[in-house]
């Protein structure tokens, strides 16, 4: 027997007018199932033949379903041309504030529609329940609106779970998209190539050094696939990364390029979204050092502040307005920021700032969980 994810899976594939008769189908069974529970709640508190209840049930308790069904799709289309892309209207659900007036018009109308055709079906006389029988109105209402409402509450929860699982599904693809374009970011071509032909350089000049320079290599490129199919690492293992990064950097640039690290000890532990400060990293090289023929240094930095982890980069190049006008994509920046929101919601921020000197300091704000004490 399937389960019931590849069912759910088969039905999503399905033309729209098959989705639509699945759909009103399942909705057809759940009232069935809802309308023999109360034919035998009323055939046992009443004393009245079960197969008699059970008719006037199916008859009143499928009108009711079918009208009220219908006035919320209507009710929701109606709405969604007013308010194309609307969420609370993508799976039909016009709201509850509409779906009060429907759920007690469609069952005032079910049981004046219902009544007769189970009479007819039984071939016995029956007259409507109205105002002049107030008690048999009130009996049969009140148990046609529980009965809608607990069928429009099960299809609004469905409704609910099936759009849940929508967002899910929808964040992690969009997930698997980051890391992907994440995994291509790093592995820039262009950068490899610089960095190997520099090392064949190396590898005649000073063999020792090429050795040390592959090791970084390898370590970055490890690194780099590793935080394709990982979610965290350490900040221990992020400030690991840079330094490898940056050691090929140096290679390229020599001595214009001078970097710091400062991390204490009890935040090595910490974990972060991998490859986080790499972007940032770049940027400064790329927008703010290599333009200047003298280059400059990056220094790293991570703090807690308060409830608060703070990593800084900060630099000493050309400053943000010449990488305002420098032709990027701020592909990095945006990477960033979306990763941030995807792991910490509105509880992490990233800023830029233009130093005094003319360099230029990001800052990443995330949340830390609080110190224990003792």
């Amino acid at each position: 027997m399937s389960s019931t994810r590849p069912s759910a899976l088969t039905a999503s594939a399905l033309p729209r007018w098959a989705a639509a008769a699945l759909s009103l189908s399942r909705q057809l069974a759940i009232g069935f199932a809802v309308c023999l529970v109360v034919a035998v709640f009323l055939s046992v508190v009443f004393n009245d033949p079960f197969g008699r209840v059970l008719v006037f049930s199916l008859c009143i308790g499928l009108s009711c379903q079918l009208l009220i069904d219908g006035g919320r799709r209507l009710a929701a289309g109606l709405l969604a041309r007013r308010h194309p892309g609307s969420a609370a209207l993508r799976d039909g659900w016009p709201g509850w504030h509409w779906m009060l007036p429907i759920v007690l018009g469609g069952s005032w109308a079910g049981i004046q529609l219902g009544y007769p055709l189970a009479g007819r079906m039984l071939g016995i006389a029956v007259r409507n329940p109205g105002l002049d029988r107030p008690r048999v109105l009130f009996t049969v209402m009140a148990v046609s609106l529980v009965a809608a409402l607990a069928m429009i509450y099960w299809s609004w929860s469905r409704a609910r779970i099936a759009a849940e699982e929508a967002r899910a599904q929808a964040a992690q693809r969009a997930a698997a998209e980051n890391q992907l374009k994440l995994l291509e970011s790093q592995l820039e071509p262009h950068m490899l190539f610089n960095t190997l032909a520099n090392l064949r350089v190396l590898i005649g000049l000073d063999p020792v050094r090429a050795q040390a320079m592959l090791d970084h290599l390898i370590a970055f490129l490890r690194a780099t696939l590793q935080a394709s199919r990982s979610t965290t690492h350490t900040l221990a293992e992020e400030f690991a990364r840079l330094d490898d990064y940056l050691a090929l950097m140096a290679v390229r640039m020599g001595p214009r390029l001078g970097f710091t690290f400062d991390l204490p000890d009890e935040l090595r532990n910490h974990p972060v979204p991998p490859l986080l400060l790499q972007p940032l990293v770049e940027n400064s090289i790329k927008h703010g050092l290599e333009p200047q023929l003298a280059g400059g240094r990056i220094d790293v930095l991570a703090e807690r502040r308060g409830g608060r982890l703070l990593l800084s980069v900060r630099d000493s190049g050309a400053g943000m307005a010449t990488a305002t006008v420098s032709h990027g994509t701020h592909f990095g920046l945006a990477q960033v920021r979306d990763r941030l929101a995807a792991t910490y919601g509105s509880g992490a921020s990233l800023t830029l700032e233009a130093l005094p000197d003319g360099g230029t300091l990001a800052r990443l704000c995330l949340p830390l969980p609080p110190t224990p004490t003792s």
